[in-house]
């Protein structure tokens, strides 16, 4: 502060430096004070009309009750309201709406959801959530699938495609196994049943091949016409759909071959498990889930 004031009357603070540079007294401008006062007056308002000053457990109240609902807090507002008081509001009309549609479920079989036409596009628009949390990452959005993971939009079911199997397979889950057989098959019969394989994919056969499938017992598991059993969730070999690999059929096929899938003490075995979801999901959750899946086109 300068001990000397050049401008006297001029209403400044007395801060001045440089003989020049000095603090004014000027009072704001009266919209300013204005503006001021109405966030004043805005504060009390709604310290009055809401809940405003929280308690420490104030954030688990505001559970609806008679027309109105339960508040924490130092200041409850006149109003009653709460955020988490409107959330449940709005969650117990949706619920209402929601609960002659699960009630039917609950009774019903998925076969009997998946023939009544409203049911099963109430289940079409509720399931698309449970799907995209569970089945998705895996699956994909719509059932495309992913790398190493089935299709669910088409017709190629290891275990069967009806809506009763895909309601099994959900419940409890699968885990196929298919033997590694590096140990047990020369690298050119692997070769040999590789190019088979390969070529049953795409509509051709060669007897030599056919030879070796069904002397190494290939049969046993995929069927004398190599089209797979859905009691052991062996693949059908004939469609052009693979599971692993799709880019590189033949390396796809000869890995397989000779490390299996789920093989016991391989380390380059696939991996593939589907987890049962039987402690996850409810029984309504499973059911709205089969139908679903049934609905992408696939089921049979």
């Amino acid at each position: 502060m300068s001990e000397h004031n050049p401008f006297p009357d001029e209403g400044n603070t007395g801060h001045i430096w440089d003989d020049n540079l000095r603090e004014l007294s000027n009072p704001p401008p009266n919209w300013w004070m204005m503006a001021w006062y109405a966030s004043i007056a805005f504060i009390i308002g709604y310290v009055v009309i809401y809940p405003a000053i929280p308690m420490f457990d104030s954030y688990n109240k505001g559970d609806v009750v008679e027309g109105g609902v339960i508040q924490g807090g130092i200041t409850k507002g006149v109003t009653g309201w709460t955020a988490i008081g409107e959330y449940k509001a709005a969650l117990a009309e949706v619920e209402a709406v929601r609960k002659p549609y699960e009630d039917k479920i609950v009774a019903m079989s998925a076969k009997e959801i998946l023939a009544d036409e409203g049911l099963s596009t109430y289940v079409e628009h509720s399931g698309k959530v449970i799907f995209g949390d569970n089945c998705a990452a895996c699956h994909g959005t719509g059932g495309a699938g992913n790398v190493g993971y089935p299709v669910l939009a088409d017709d190629d079911w290891l275990y069967g495609g009806t809506i009763e199997q895909i309601q099994a397979t959900i419940t409890t889950g699968k885990k196929g196994m298919m033997t590694a057989h590096a140990a047990t098959l020369s690298d050119a019969e692997i070769d040999t049943l590789a190019n088979y394989v390969v070529g049953l994919s795409e509509g051709q056969s060669d007897e030599k091949g056919k030879a070796l499938f069904q002397s190494k017992a290939c049969f046993a598991c995929h069927g004398m016409n190599a089209k797979g059993m859905a009691a052991l969730g062996s693949a059908n070999l004939t469609d052009g759909i693979w599971r692993f690999d799709e880019a590189d059929k033949l390396a796809s096929a000869k890995r397989t071959i000779a490390h299996g899938v789920n093989a016991p003490g391989n380390a380059e075995t696939r991996n593939a498990e589907m987890p049962s979801f039987k402690d996850k999901l409810s029984e309504a959750d499973i059911k709205k889930m089969a139908v679903y899946v049934y609905k992408f086109g696939g089921g049979k």
